[in-house]
């Protein structure tokens, strides 16, 4: 196969916005792109050298599966050896039990589908997975894995027609992510069958020029780069991906496969010695950048600094050269790794990971694990009502949902009890049902110990995400659906669920029942896997009083939430507003009572430092008593209880 310097520079502009994208920068919002920029590439180079090798009749599954296992093990595996001694001083048990976990899936090509099942609501913060990133080497070793088989077995129908099988393939595969953002987001996102029409699409651009050459076409290739990087900056994480707008970046690299030829303007630019130099380490960039951010917010209780993440980013880029230069290259010659070499040094590196893994897994709680996290004297401090334990407050939240169904296991969504009927029938109190994800259960808290709602109301909830109570969905025949009154929405939003909330409106209203929306809450630095802004401000004030560390620790909420830098949701809750207005019907806000703009505080803790959130917005248990006392409170609903 011919060399390429273009292709090399494309995988420059594909790893470059993937690392600024998980550094946090919002300039590059749609960086995760240059994902779906390697996964074309993938399937173009690796059809091309299959291809030329079933031509030439010299086709080895087993000098294949070698080529790769040289190209893509040695620096993964220096990678996830650098990570466990770093794993096992920063990181929480249940961090490093989720960590081992994923050295086994990345040893068997299959985090792709750990990280897919370990997506869920009491689930580690994704930043803080240091092999949260080998996702998309899952998929990609997975066609590794199977093209190979399928094109040589459907070669004996001709090539014309094996074309038009991938063309089939791929349309297929769209049209299964197109269906898969809509009902199974995290599942469209992670897994391979949603994924490989990327991977086909390079396939399909190798069909094409092993027919025809690369062709010169300025405008097109053109195009093509400004695909790319139109995605680059004007896609965010609220765009379904992928999905049909996937589409823009994909055709974008076809373009440029196709058209991109050495002469064309786009080839001379990313043929430079810049993206063509860090296209060559691309590979070790990619591998090495997450792990850095993930244990440099570990390290730093969820709360990195931006100074901190440009560092690391160059940093990333520096490990690479390295990896590339001593690791990767040498590994890529027969003369100094035989075949037998690759094997044995694969084999074992497999079995080792897994071994650790396992072990990770079943004695996370002897390892001692997080000794050395500048956190850790945080969980001995006896200091009124605080605890350092988010994850303990976390699963303490659901507590009166719980007992209230008798269900150990009532969580965000799937709940038998919630197809029960929870309201009096004889009572005259009006019948509020709180439908959404784990806010609802905040809200459910807050309205069930307050005597000032529950004198007028009495409360149920229904657990599902507001992008699945579609027309079909069993929840419109619900005891406490069909006996409400009133339904109000809490959840947080996105835009699968912005999406579908106007017909779930028109619905509700339909049957003659009231309805309100309650916005998303504003966002604070805080994941219930790690640690939260309230943690840093406690660890900064060791010493101090609890008055003087709960003051500081109000003061310093309010001083984020008053500073629009930080707001991420206002964009949502603008949307939700602009449907609220459309269809005449209250909307929620919860900082009326997390918030006093009078006095500047938000209250984070209570006077004796109990959490009142135990992450980035949702409440303890003892929050949700706390707010329910308050005379805030009474704000915040307001618009409901005027339209009662």
């Amino acid at each position: 196969m011919k060399y390429r310097a273009e292709i090399d520079g494309l995988r420059a502009l594909a790893v470059v916005p993937v690392i600024l994208f998980h550094a946090g920068f919002e300039i590059f919002s749609g960086g995760f792109v240059g994902v779906d920029v390697f996964f074309v590439i993938s399937g173009y180079l690796i059809t091309t050298i299959l291809i030329g090798d079933i031509e030439n009749k010299r086709f080895s599954i087993v000098n294949f599966y070698e080529r790769r296992a040289r190209r893509i093990l040695p620096a993964l595996f220096f990678v996830m050896l650098v990570c466990i001694p770093f794993a096992w001083m920063w990181m929480l048990p249940n961090q490093m039990k989720g960590f081992s976990q994923s050295l086994v899936a990345v040893s068997l090509f299959a985090s792709n589908i750990l990280f897919w099942r370990q997506s869920g609501y009491f689930d580690a913060a994704a930043e803080e997975k240091p092999l949260l990133h080998t996702w998309s080497l899952a998929v990609e070793e997975q066609y590794y894995v199977v093209f190979p088989i399928f094109l040589i077995l459907a070669w004996r129908f001709g090539k014309n027609r094996v074309f038009w099988m991938i063309v089939v393939m791929a349309a297929i595969s769209l049209l299964l992510s197109e269906w898969g953002w809509r009902n199974k987001a995290s599942a469209n996102f992670y897994l391979a069958p949603t994924r490989a029409w990327e991977l086909f699409a390079g396939s399909i651009a190798a069909f094409i020029v092993q027919k025809q050459g690369v062709q010169k076409n300025n405008l097109l290739a053109l195009v093509g780069l400004a695909a790319i990087i139109f995605s680059i900056f004007f896609y965010d994480e609220t765009t379904p991906f992928p999905s049909v707008y996937a589409l823009v970046p994909v055709i974008g690299v076809v373009l440029l496969v196709l058209y991109a030829e050495k002469d064309t303007f786009a080839a001379k630019v990313l043929s430079t010695k810049g993206f063509v130099g860090i296209g060559l380490i691309s590979y070790s960039a990619y591998l090495w950048h997450q792990p850095l951010f993930a244990f440099a917010r570990v390290y730093k209780g969820g709360m990195a600094e931006e100074w901190l993440m440009v560092f690391l980013s160059a940093i990333s880029l520096f490990f690479a050269y390295l990896s590339w230069k001593f690791i990767e290259s040498p590994f890529r010659e027969k003369r100094k790794v035989s075949s037998k070499g690759i094997l044995y040094f694969s084999t074992a590196g497999i079995l080792a990971f897994m071994s650790v893994g396992l072990y990770g897994h079943f004695n996370f709680k002897e390892m001692n694990s997080g000794r050395f996290s500048p956190y850790q004297k945080l969980h001995n401090l006896e200091l009124g009502g605080y605890i350092a334990d988010n994850k303990f407050l976390q699963k303490q939240s659901w507590d009166i949902l719980r007992e209230l169904s008798n269900d150990n296991g009532y969580g965000v969504s799937g709940n038998n009890y919630d197809y029960e009927l929870w309201f009096d029938d004889v009572s005259r109190k009006n019948k509020v049902l709180l439908v959404g994800n784990s806010h609802s259960k905040d809200i459910f808290n807050i309205l069930y110990q307050s005597k000032m709602f529950s004198s007028r109301n009495q409360v149920a909830r229904f657990g599902e995400q507001v992008r699945n109570l579609d027309s079909s969905h069993d929840f419109w025949e619900s005891k406490n659906y069909i006996a409400a009154d009133t339904i109000v929405i809490a959840t947080r939003y996105d835009s699968y669920d912005i999406e579908l909330l106007p017909s779930l409106i028109e619905a509700v209203q339909g049957d003659g029942k009231k309805i309100l929306l309650v916005l998303n809450i504003f966002e604070f630095p805080g994941e219930a896997s790690g640690y939260s802004l309230i943690d840093k401000i406690v660890l900064d004030n060791i010493g101090a009083s609890l008055e003087v560390i709960s003051y500081e620790v109000n003061r310093s909420y309010f001083e984020y939430f008053n500073s629009s830098s930080n707001d991420r949701i206002s964009s949502i809750n603008a949307k939700l507003s602009q449907i609220s207005n459309n269809f005449g019907i209250p909307t929620l806000n919860r900082m009326d009572y997390v918030c006093n703009v009078e006095i500047e505080q938000c209250f984070a803790v209570d006077a004796d430092l109990s959490k009142n959130f135990y992450d980035y917005g949702h409440h303890t248990i003892s929050g949700s008593q706390y707010f329910s006392q308050q005379a805030a409170l009474e704000k915040f609903l307001h618009p409901f209880l005027s339209d009662i």
